[in-house]
Parts: structure tokens; sequence; C-alpha cells
């Protein structure tokens, strides 16, 4: 008996941990192609970004409100000095970098973004060891090597290669570093109580939002006025089907957040973070079969190449993160950032495990 109810418990967490890893794997890969398609016919990433910003914090509010009724517990809400000083660099880096990634999409194809995008690891490395969050080894040199290696291989004679879209993402992928050096940070103290993803996201929006203004005004404001799909419409059935898209498009954007807190809070980061590099594969994959995309197998060879450094980090940080389980880590630490997100694992005969949300963080990864 004991067994049947081991191999039924072992056969629900494997369904249960492939549907989180397919819903992840809907909201991330859709988010893509939906950027690259809708870029094709409105050319106003930044537009786009803004109107993202505000639907995740519509969505963010209205989830901490049903939070609040169903745990009767009031959430954090910031001083308006803390905000200013301690939240605010992390959302205008994270801002320039979602803004510049979307931006990207006009002139690159799905395939060179996802492995650009993907050497962000490299620029997190970097300014980890700049801001002492991470101890210079061997080791992480070797990553370095591997994931700098492989993004030149890739791009070296591309026959789909734009130096100004390739610009735009590899700028992002550098700030992208500088984000998620900011957000340990901002993690790190404990005080400010923004462990919970929802209510993180509802603190950076609205920064997020008024840091990519500025930039939407000087490079779109005056087109936009004057485009037929908003200001100047005349068909209202038109501004509505584009408001309606680009509504679509926040609501990807919170999902992806929601989906890799979902995938976490049940598994690990590790979980995540296997599970992002066949989420890599899948998106070129699909790059190449409906978008066209052409990869040569110097290409392919320079992909395998910056996964192969990937998994080398994600293997560190495992092992790094077994040799520090012994004793019970202290509450307010944390490694180095992963790829796409920042997190503390779940530790075994934690006591607060009816509230996951507290020991989590994510930030939509787009």
């Amino acid at each position: 008996m004991g067994r049947w109810t081991f191999g039924l418990t072992f056969i629900w967490k494997v369904v249960l941990t492939l549907g989180l890893v397919l819903l992840y794997y809907c909201f991330s890969i859709g988010i893509t192609f939906y950027n690259k398609w809708l870029m094709k016919s409105f050319h106003f990433p930044l537009f786009m970004t803004l109107i993202h910003l505000a639907v995740i914090f519509l969505f963010s509010a209205l989830s901490r409100a049903v939070a609040q009724c169903c745990h009767q517990r009031p959430r954090v809400v910031l001083s308006w000095a803390d905000y200013l000083q301690r939240v605010a660099p992390t959302a205008l880096a994270t801002a320039l970098d979602v803004g510049l990634s979307n931006w990207s999409f006009l002139y690159i194809t799905v395939s060179l973004y996802t492995m650009t995008k993907s050497s962000a690891v490299l620029f997190i490395l970097i300014f980890s060891l700049i801001f002492k969050l991470e101890e210079l080894r061997a080791a992480l040199v070797l990553v370095v090597l591997l994931i700098a290696g492989g993004l030149f291989m890739f791009t070296y004679k591309s026959t789909q290669f734009n130096g100004e879209g390739f610009a735009l993402v590899l700028g992002a992928s550098f700030i992208g570093g500088i984000r998620w050096t900011l957000t340990q940070i901002l993690l790190q103290k404990a005080e400010l109580g923004l462990q919970n993803p929802i209510d993180t996201m509802y603190h950076l929006q609205p920064l997020m939002f008024l840091g990519l203004f500025p930039l939407f005004a000087i490079f779109e404001g005056l087109h936009l006025a004057t485009s037929e799909k908003i200001f100047r419409f005349q068909d209202t059935s038109l501004l509505l089907g584009v408001l309606g898209t680009l509504f679509f498009g926040g609501i990807l954007a919170f999902g992806l957040g929601f989906s890799e807190f979902l995938l976490v809070s049940r598994t690990s980061s590790l979980t995540l973070s296997i599970a992002g590099i066949f989420k890599e594969v899948c998106t070129l994959l699909l790059a190449a079969h409906l978008l066209g995309d052409q990869i040569s197998l110097l290409n392919w060879l320079g992909f395998a190449l910056c996964l192969s450094g990937i998994s080398l980090h994600i293997i560190l940080k495992a092992l790094n993160s077994k040799g520090e389980s012994g004793p019970k880590p202290h509450k307010g630490s944390a490694s180095s950032p992963d790829l796409e997100l920042l997190l503390r694992n779940r530790e075994p005969g934690d006591e607060e495990d009816e509230d996951e949300g507290e020991k989590y963080f994510v930030v939509q990864g787009q």
C-alpha cells in the first residue's frame, strides 16, 4: 500500500511539473513570437511596452486585493523615501531592458534575438563580480568564455544579421546584468518586504512606466500622434482591435511572471533554469520552422557552445547551493542571480510553507 501511494504521489508530481513547465513555455515562447508578429504591422515597440506595464500593474493590484481579502492581511506598501531611493534604480534598469528587447524586434529575427538575449547571464556574472556578489573563480571565467564564444559563432556570417537590432538586444542584455544585480541587492534588504512577486511587480511597474516614457516621447511620440492606427484613427473598430491586441500582450507578460512563480514555488529554481534551456531550443526550432529563420551549422554550434556555458553555470549554482544547505541559511541571504530570475529556494522543514509567495521573486522575462 505504501509503495502504491508513493507511486501515485510521484506520478502526480511529474504530471504537475510537466503541466507547469508547459504553462511557462506557453507564456514565454508565446510572448516572444507575439512581439515579433506585432512588430511587423505595429512599429511602436516602446508604446507597446508602456501598455504592457500598465496591464501588469492592473493585474498586480487586483491580485493584491484578492490576496488581502483571502488572507485578511495588509499587503506591503513602501514609503516614498524607500520607493524612490531603493526601488527606482531597479525599475529603471528593468524598463530599459524590456523596452530595448521589444525595440529590437523591429530589426532582427527571433532566432538572433533568442541567442543574443541568452548572453544576459554573461553580464550578470560580470556585474556580480563588480558588486562582489560573486567570487572570481576559474569555472566562472570558463562560463564567460563559452557564452561569449558561442555568441560570436552564432552571429558570425549570419545571413539574417542586423547590426542595429543586434546592438539593441545586446544593450538590453548588458542592462539586464545591471537589472538583476540591483534586484538581488534589493532582495537582500529584507525589511522592504518585497519577496512576493506580486508585490514586487506592483511596486516596479509605475516607476518602469515613468522611466520608459521619456524614451517613448522622444522616439515615438510624434509618429504615434500622427498614426492613423491610434491618435488619428478613422476606423473605431481598427483602434479597438489594436488596443485589444496590446492588452492581450500585457496579459501574456503578466502570465509569464506568474507562471515562473508557480513553477518555482512547486518545484525549484533549478527546474526553471533547466526548463529555460529547453525553451531556448524550442524557440529556435519554432523560429526556423514557422518564420523561416535561416540558421547555419556554425550558428547551431555557437548556440550549443553558449548553452553549454549556461548549463555549466546552472550546475555550479546547484552544487554551490547543496554545499551551503548543511546549516540553515540566513533568511536574508541570496546567491548570485540566475539567467531569467532571482529567487530563493524553499528549504525542507521551513515553517512558512503556507506562505510560499514570501520566498520567491520573479520579474517578467520579456
